[in-house]
């Protein structure tokens, strides 16, 4: 049975969502949203206090287990992203070269925008090649997410 938790950030509520074999989503919520009341999944709970300590500064890496529910070139570019450093960003064109898609810059950006668990697969640090690109819908979040990762240069 899946479980959620919430966390707070500067931007608002992140929601937590899986059960005992892992997490399912992680992302940022837009409405009101409750947490799941009684227990709560071991690994959700982890995951939470992984999050609450990326937003105080004190964790870099994610260690949790993720429900890897996507195609095989979401699942491709994801694994990709992971390797990504913490401050550091790509554009999408390096995502397709790096994955060996070189003109699947576009596909690269789809899959981005599909990305079930937010921060932990670090699509955030994924850029246009002539600017910050896109965030679901919140350039703002996206800002944030890389400034408290010390890249500065997209506001």
């Amino acid at each position: 049975m899946s479980s959620r938790l919430l966390v707070s950030s500067p931007v608002g509520q992140w929601a937590v969502e899986g059960d005992s074999d892992g997490i399912e989503r992680i992302y940022l919520t837009k409405l009101p949203t409750l947490e799941t009341p009684g227990v709560v999944a071991k690994t959700v709970r982890d995951a939470a206090r992984q999050l609450t300590q990326y937003f105080a500064g004190r964790r870099r890496d994610f260690d949790m287990d993720l429900h890897l529910v996507g195609t095989a070139f979401q699942q491709e570019v994801w694994s990709h992203l992971g390797s990504i450093n913490y401050g550091t960003v790509r554009t999408y064109g390096d995502v397709a070269i790096a994955i060996e898609h070189p003109h699947a810059y576009r596909a690269v950006g789809n899959a981005n925008s599909k990305n079930p668990w937010a921060i932990v697969v670090p699509c955030h640090r994924v850029v246009a090649s002539n600017g910050i690109g896109g965030y679901g819908g919140r350039l703002d979040v996206k800002r944030f997410l890389l400034r408290l990762e010390g890249v500065h240069q997209y506001g």
